[in-house]
């Protein structure tokens, strides 16, 4: 593994119940400004059914801290199967268990890193909303 790509990053959501703040780590891959979670759990992870309510997070990667929004990546399109193909082959070489399934099968999350002196994370505009993944089949 890269020595400048750190194995894992923090994610704070929002909980839907409780309105505290619930930090977890969590794999990542990082391509161009885009940051890809994958969630083998699909909708059915708290952490997710959490953005569902609020995507809203705190994204921390290394020394970088950013408020963000999360997003859905829609199955199907490129950008899905290119963050499948980049969080398994990043995590693939140090693992012992096959995650070929866990590519194939997971929900992928969307965080967007806008450029610029401040290094600010947010959302696209144009992304499709995570509260759109209940309307998933």
């Amino acid at each position: 593994m890269d020595p400048d790509d750190p194995p894992y990053c923090y994610l704070t959501t929002t909980g839907r119940r409780t309105g505290g703040l619930h930090r977890i780590e969590i794999w990542f891959a990082l391509h161009e400004e885009v940051v890809y979670l994958l969630s083998g759990a699909g909708d059915r992870s708290d952490w997710v059914r959490n953005l569902m309510a609020s995507p809203q997070v705190t994204l921390e990667i290394g020394d970088r801290t950013r408020a963000t929004r999360a997003r859905l990546v829609e199955a199907g399109t490129d950008e899905d199967r290119l963050a499948r193909r980049l969080l398994v082959e990043k995590y693939q070489p140090g693992s012992k268990e096959d995650l070929s399934g866990w590519g194939r099968s997971s929900l992928v999350i969307a965080i967007h890193q806008i450029g610029g002196e401040s290094g600010t994370w947010a959302a696209q505009a144009s992304s499709k909303p995570i509260e759109n993944i209940r309307s998933r089949s």
